[in-house]
């Protein structure tokens, strides 16, 4: 016998959405990502501007097909709310723009140095770059190539996509703090990367670097593994680094840019690793909970969310 649909009424919230029906059909063992779809195709907007909440409780209704309306308390002539988001962007192409920045502004600045920093008449005698500038320009270049192809062939979202505005605040981070911050400075013919390299500082912050770098990659691809392509479920993450803290990922992030700080010895590496490591703990401090949250006592609790003893 098939299921008798239900009528759910619905409302904006916020401002008006045009073409949004009063009332929408759906199936009690509809999906809801059907709902949805549904609300898309008769607004006219895309599913990722939509954010659909409970009337009754203003409980999120999550796009998914693993959620019924059933299982929601959805029933007839239960009331829902409809939020337009605003144009969005995908995260992904977020991603690629924000490490985009300083994978171009270090190789371009690092190659206009006489131009930058001297008069006209001395471009012919400027100094050329030195050992540890150029190891500089390597090791970051690298760094943010990493991301992008991570980005590319890594990642996988659990979020589509984001507010479109917001790739100028994201993008601002990394354009600014870890390019033109980082390169206008490091690449001076007084900084101190101009100088000759320390063996002693030099060869521990690349050995940081590179195990840095290989332990993010290794967090990055357990934490792929976790997710179908295209999907949007969570699991518990085992493996190098997870039994230390919640994040691991971070962590190595951090051991990284602490290698680049030794290499280019500049208050302004200093000053993007204080504001990276700011925002990293507190993104680590909320994955914790939602682990606490959503898996119960299926998740050994972590003391440390981030750094360990910190």
């Amino acid at each position: 016998m098939a299921s008798k649909g239900l009528t759910l009424v619905v409302r904006p919230r916020g401002k008006p959405i045009n073409n949004l029906p009063e009332e929408t059909a759906i199936v009690p063992s509809g999906s809801g990502a059907d709902l949805y779809h549904r609300l898309a195709a008769e607004s006219g907007l895309s599913i990722h501007r939509l954010r659909i909440t409970k009337g009754s409780d203003g409980g999120l209704v999550p796009s998914s097909k693993d959620v019924t309306m059933d299982r929601l308390g959805l029933r007839e002539q239960s009331t829902i709310y409809v939020k337009d988001l605003g144009p969005q962007i995908a995260w992904r192409t977020v991603f690629i723009v924000e490490y985009l920045g300083p994978l171009l502004i270090h190789p371009i600045l690092y190659l206009l140095r006489p131009y930058i920093y001297s008069n006209p008449n001395a471009i012919l005698s400027f100094p050329p770059p030195s050992q540890l500038q150029t190891l500089s320009l390597i090791m970051i270049t690298l760094h943010f190539a990493k991301r992008e192809l991570e980005t590319l062939f890594v990642h996988r979202f659990s979020l589509a996509t984001m507010p479109a505005r917001n790739i100028f605040k994201n993008s601002f981070h990394y354009w600014i703090f870890a390019g033109i911050n980082i390169a206008y400075w490091i690449y001076r013919p007084d900084a101190p990367t101009a100088k000759p390299s320390n063996p002693l500082i030099t060869y521990p912050a690349l050995l940081l670097y590179v195990i840095g770098e290989l332990g993010n990659l290794s967090t990055h691809l357990t934490l792929r593994n976790l997710r179908s392509t295209g999907g949007s479920e969570r699991g518990i993450p085992q493996g190098f680094g997870f039994g230390l803290v919640t994040s691991p990922n971070y962590m190595f992030e951090t051991i990284t840019w602490i290698g680049i700080w030794l290499v280019t010895w500049s208050w302004s590496t200093l000053i993007f690793n204080v504001l990276a490591v700011g925002q990293m703990m507190a993104w680590a401090k909320k994955k914790e909970g939602k682990y606490r949250k959503e898996f119960g006592d299926q998740y050994k609790k972590k003391t440390y969310s981030m750094l360990p003893g910190i």
